[in-house]
């Protein structure tokens, strides 16, 4: 396998396991680029992203510029990038959830272009949140596609694309099963560049997985119940599915569908707790009961139901909003 010059541009915790992978693998990383510092945590203090630091652990240059395009709001800061990127002299650019848009002349500067890691067996579920809309659906699998970037919307010709089962995931346990594969897969996309072959998406199959905004999280009782615990495992860790409850919101992290206790769900209206045990708390949903097995009042921690319970009394005949 040649070494190559690798320009890596990520940001969150799915793209560090994909940085710290090619560096294993004994490529030069000769430049590292990630999203600006954030406010975060409850100081709101500013807080680099996993690949930044990363970067930073390992002594590798950092750009953090707010836009590439050269005639956008930031031009000053894409001239910038421009003229650190052409100095790194990549042979390859690797993008794993960037979050910017690259434009041509990013695309065109390494001498292989550019790969993308994307979470999802493309065409389906492009955009922001891959995974959070496979669990969502009710997708059986998901994957990773590594993929030849273009001008689109994650429409470039795909050059790897492997596939896993999604059983009963959360999101946050399949992130970092998915992480680990495209880690492995860019490692075998690089050592392969210039022999892979390049297969165009097809046109049918096309979904978007949009951003997941916090408001989706409210939890809709009269859904069916195998919807509603999908949601709550696809918005694990976030935004975390919730529901009020006497004045409080109360997030719920794990949730089943009770096929014993449906029979009682046609009783109640739904978002009515049918029952509560140290096991659980079984709540009607349209067609079957949902129960409820870790929980999480404002401010406090995820507990299971019966540390719950130890702060909370929760009555059959309560009923969530």
């Amino acid at each position: 396998m040649s070494r190559l010059r690798v320009v890596f541009a990520g940001t969150p915790e799915f793209a560090r396991v994909a940085l710290e992978a090619i560096a294993a693998a004994g490529h030069d990383i000769v430049l590292v680029m990630s999203q600006p510092d954030r406010p975060a945590g409850r100081g709101m203090k500013l807080q680099a992203s996993p690949v930044k630091q990363c970067a930073v652990a390992n002594d590798w240059p950092v750009a953090q510029p707010r836009s590439l395009r050269l005639d956008g709001k930031y031009p000053d800061e894409a001239c910038a990038a421009r003229d650190t990127l052409l100095a790194a002299r990549p042979d390859v650019m690797v993008v794993a959830a960037y979050g910017l848009i690259l434009p041509q002349w990013v695309l065109d500067l390494p001498v292989h272009g550019c790969l993308n890691i994307h979470a999802s067996l493309l065409p389906r579920w492009r955009g922001a949140a891959p995974i959070h809309r496979a669990i969502e659906a009710g997708d059986a699998q998901t994957g990773i596609t590594i993929m030849q970037m273009d001008a689109g919307l994650d429409t470039g010709d795909m050059l790897l694309r492997e596939s896993l089962d999604i059983g009963d995931d959360s999101t946050a346990r399949l992130h970092d099963r998915l992480a680990d594969m495209g880690g492995r897969m860019i490692v075998e996309a690089l050592a392969r560049i210039g022999t892979l072959t390049r297969t165009p998406q097809p046109a049918e199959g096309v979904t978007y997985a949009s951003k997941v905004e916090k408001q989706e999280a409210l939890i809709d009782w009269a859904q069916p119940g195998d919807a509603i615990v999908r949601r709550v495992r696809a918005f694990d860790p976030f935004p975390g599915a919730n529901s009020p409850l006497d004045g409080e919101t109360i997030k719920l992290w794990s949730a089943h569908v009770d096929r014993a206790a449906t029979a009682l769900a046609a009783l109640d209206v739904p978002g009515t707790i049918l029952a509560v045990s140290d096991t659980g708390v079984t709540v009607a949903a349209a067609d079957a009961a949902v129960t409820v097995t870790e929980l999480q009042r404002p401010g406090g921690k995820r507990l299971a139901v019966a540390d719950f319970l130890r702060g909370f009394d929760l009555k059959p005949g309560q009923a969530f909003g």
